[in-house]
Order: C-alpha cells, then structure tokens, then sequence
C-alpha cells in the first residue's frame, strides 16, 4: 500500500475537499489556505502567513520521513521534499483559481499549464517514491 496520496486527492485537497482523514490531504489544504491568504494579504500578513507555511511543509516531511518504507539501494535521490511539492501544488491551485476568478495578475493559461505538469510530476514522483526507485530528502 502507497502512504502517499493519490494526485487526485491532493489535488481536491488544495480545493478545501479533503475526502479521507490523510494527514498530508490535511496539510495540503491547509497549505492551500494559507496560499489564497496571501495572494490579499499585506506585508504584516504575510510573514505570519510565511510561518505557517513552513511549519506545514515542515510537518509534510516529518510524516513522509517516517512513514515511506526504505527505498532500494539503487533509489535515485528527488531534488524536493515532498512538503515543498505540496506547497508548490497548493500556491499553484491558489493561483490559478484567482486567475480563473479574473484576476489581473495572474494569466490564466500560464497558471492552469503549471498547476497541470507539477500534478503530473507528483504523480510520477508518488509510483517512483512506491516502488523504491526514488528516494526523497531526510528519507531513507
């Protein structure tokens, strides 16, 4: 069994529809929270937004570090926690909602496009991670 969410999942997470009790779906739409937070926040809000969104990349990392099984002896090293991949799916999702919303500052192409490779790069990520093939940092 995969301890890690299938994409789908985190994905409807970082819409606020966290279907299971899965801590990292938890996290994840929290993170997404605090990303739409931010896109309207002032610069006193965002430091303190700031420091929630690491504890959350913090706690993602914690959990994966001692839930994935040993990976094989011949795992390919990930350059990214998992914790900083939700946080980029979550500040992703945020933005290209507020471009689907119409916001001026974000184009809406651009962002649905990224929002769309990192999804696919998880899901690759999470069969690697699952089959050992892969290894993440702090993990073994």
């Amino acid at each position: 069994m995969n301890p890690l969410p299938a994409k789908d999942h985190v994905l409807a997470a970082c819409r606020g529809i966290v279907g299971n009790d899965h801590p990292v779906l938890r996290w994840a739409s929290e993170l997404a929270t605090v990303h739409q937070r931010r896109l309207t926040a002032l610069q006193t809000g965002r430091d303190e937004l700031e420091g929630r969104r690491r504890e959350l990349v913090n706690a993602i990392d914690t959990w994966v570090a001692y839930q994935l099984p040993p990976s094989l002896g011949c795992a390919r090293l990930h350059t990214e926690s998992l914790g900083a991949i939700i946080d980029r799916l979550s500040e992703f999702t945020a933005v290209a909602h507020a471009a689907l919303a119409g916001a001026a500052d974000y184009d809406l192409w651009d962002a649905w496009e990224a929002l769309a490779e990192l999804a696919v790069g998880y899901d690759d990520l999470q069969d690697e991670v699952s089959t050992g093939r892969r290894r993440l940092p702090g993990t073994r």
